[in-house]
């Protein structure tokens, strides 16, 4: 699972990274683009002022030049200076020949350099434009890399006389924009890496206790349940570790009922055997009287019957729990199939002379279930209250109906069963009456009743009771149009 987490941490990171490096390429592009058309209108911003000052030249028909008055020309060469101050801008003022009119002073300039002006084919294409009333803006490849220009007509009486023409470097353009940009990525670098720092804590919150939880699943796995999973984190992982611990409860629930079940069994089986084998041994090695063998057999052809009823009550316990083996159901009449079972048990009802009542107020009490499945359940609760109920006793059966459903009672007038026997009486192999009758039957009468009872998706409980115990379950009442079932033989 660590291994899982570390591969998904590091895939989300690598994501992260990839993701964060194309947006900011992005935003390094369009922000850069962004920069230079801002860099390009300021410069055409200053390239129209400068072409209305150039406009305020006078023109000298015997030079054939453009002149201009001290102070408008040193405002010129002082915009000039600017521009290459603040922009790293060279810019000349030409007429409408291409001959230059002003340029900036090389001693003006820092280092003492002046880009050479376009070369003529460029100029002439450049001029052509600007003639024909343009503003020109036009990137050029050099040796020294690329340039932009942009070329402002400037006019007087409506002609155009001339151009003025900025020039600046593409690398001085980036580089201003690299020295602004640098704040804004060493903050989205900050940002990013408290970001993964956040995430990786976050990230071992999450997987602590996961971690925790496999190596408790490892720890069950290998047979410790009493191990738990610490019920920290998130409110996801909390309700998954209750979820752990409940099912941890359970396992070790059932593998206690496991252990108990193979000791009983074993122990179940291993009486009746040691009774059998030890009768027929002294039968065998003559220590029993030969007036006594036909006794002696008896007892063990009992412990031998009793060795039966258990495999057979193990193995119907085992085919109920199956749910490959489905419900047969019917409608019948619960009322008979009690009777027919009471009948079944006439001569040992006889022999300790145990009345019996049936108080079947409505003569016919239909429902919907498997008859041999009911009769099961029938007969052992009757043996159970048979085996508790004293000679002379009462046993009662009764029914009732009650929203849809029907209920049936029998209770006898037996000592009871006590508090503390009370919630394991459905367990296997749990006897209530250890302590009064050892010995007797398998201790799966009632683990078999509840089965098939919670198999019809009904109830079946230990109720109270005045005297001795009294047991109840429900079925599912049967329609009343419902004639046609019938109870089998």
């Amino acid at each position: 699972m660590r291994s899982m987490f570390t591969r998904l941490i590091s895939v989300f990171l690598i994501v992260l990274l990839v993701f964060i490096l194309v947006l900011f390429s992005v935003f390094y592009t369009s922000s850069l683009s962004q920069n230079r058309s801002r860099m390009l209108n300021t410069l055409k911003s200053h390239g129209q002022d400068l072409a209305y000052l150039a406009s305020e030249s006078r023109y000298n028909p015997l030079t054939m030049t453009f002149g201009y008055s001290a102070s408008t020309k040193q405002y010129i060469e002082w915009k000039l200076q600017n521009l290459y101050s603040q922009y790293s801008s060279y810019c000349i003022i030409i007429d409408r020949t291409g001959r230059v009119l002003v340029y900036i002073d090389p001693s003006l300039l820092n280092d003492q350099e002046v880009l050479s002006t376009l070369n003529s084919d460029e100029l002439n294409d450049t001029l052509n434009s600007v003639v024909a009333g343009q503003e020109v803006e036009i990137t050029t490849r050099t040796d020294s890399g690329t340039m932009f220009t942009v070329a402002i007509p400037w006019k007087q009486e409506g002609r155009v006389m001339g151009a003025v023409v900025i020039q600046t470097a593409a690398q001085t353009i980036n580089t201003n924009f690299r020295r602004t940009l640098m704040p804004v990525l060493i903050a989205s670098l900050a940002a990013t890496v408290l970001a993964v720092i956040l995430f990786l804590w976050l990230a071992r919150q999450l997987t602590r206790p996961l971690t925790q939880m496999e190596l408790s699943a490892n720890a069950i796995a290998q047979g410790n349940f009493s191990i738990r999973a610490p019920e920290t984190g998130t409110r996801e992982i909390r309700a998954l570790a209750s979820s752990f611990n409940d099912m941890a409860v359970q396992m070790e629930s059932l593998e206690t009922s496991r252990r108990d079940f193979i000791a009983n069994v074993s122990h179940e089986l291993r009486s009746p055997l040691t009774s059998v084998k030890g009768y027929l041994q002294g039968i065998q090695d003559g220590t029993f009287p030969k007036e006594d063998e036909d006794k002696y057999l008896s007892v063990a052809l009992e412990e031998t019957q009793r060795l039966s009823n258990l495999v057979s009550d193990l193995l119907s316990l085992s085919r109920i729990e199956r749910d490959d083996i489905p419900l047969n159901y019917s409608d019948f009449d619960l009322n008979e199939l009690a009777r027919r079972v009471l009948i079944t048990k006439e001569a040992q009802i006889e022999d300790h002379q145990i009345e019996i009542e049936a108080d079947f107020p409505d003569g016919q009490c239909r429902v919907h279930a498997d008859s041999d499945r009911i009769t099961q359940v029938l007969v052992n609760l009757l043996d159970n209250a048979l085996k508790f109920t004293p000679d002379g006793g009462r046993i009662t059966l009764s029914t009732r109906t009650e929203q849809g459903k029907t209920v049936f009672r029998i209770s006898d007038t037996g000592p009871g069963i006590s508090a503390e026997d009370a919630p394991h009486v459905f367990d296997r192999f749990y006897k209530a009456d250890k302590a009064h009758t050892s010995g007797q039957g398998t201790g799966l009468g009632l683990a078999i009743c509840k089965k098939i009872i919670e198999k019809h998706s009904e109830h079946i409980a230990l109720v109270s009771s005045d005297i001795g115990a009294a047991f109840e379950f429900t079925l599912p009442s049967a329609p009343a149009a419902s004639m046609t079932a019938s109870i089998k033989e």
